[in-house]
């Protein structure tokens, strides 16, 4: 929360300038702090929630969608078997596979990968948190 954290800052500097106490100071800091973990804690909460309604979803497009994108990530790095075994049938072949495969992937945009980590970190949150609270198995 960036409105929050630049709050924060200046709030910390004057507690140091009111307070002369250190306890009772670093006791205001670590309250402010609370406050700051407790702001995040609940953004936080409310995107896992998004998600795991998204899993939850009964429509298919929906509730598959992550995994599904995963399975072709999946089948992307299980492709270097098959490359190994053309590589030591034809080693000439493999590397200009590799190459038009590397050139492709360096063409896909910068936002693809970031879907990819976000949707991956935040399918996986979704399975760990619904195994937490014993809805999943």
């Amino acid at each position: 929360m960036p409105i929050l954290e630049a709050v924060i800052g200046p709030l910390a500097k004057l507690i140091d300038k009111i307070i002369p106490d250190p306890r009772a100071r670093d006791q205001a800091k670590l309250e402010l702090l609370k406050l700051q973990g407790d702001q995040e804690a609940a953004a936080i909460a409310r995107q896992m929630q998004a998600i795991v309604v998204e899993a939850q979803s009964p429509d298919p497009w929906t509730s598959r969608a992550r995994p599904s994108f995963l399975y072709v990530m999946y089948v992307l790095i299980l492709w270097a078997i098959p490359m190994g075994l053309i590589s030591a049938v034809d080693p000439r072949l493999a590397l200009s596979i590799g190459q038009g495969m590397t050139s492709y992937l360096r063409g896909l945009p910068d936002e693809l990968y970031t879907l990819f980590g976000t949707g991956y970190l935040g399918y996986t949150a979704a399975c760990a948190w619904g195994k937490a609270k014993g809805v999943e198995r």
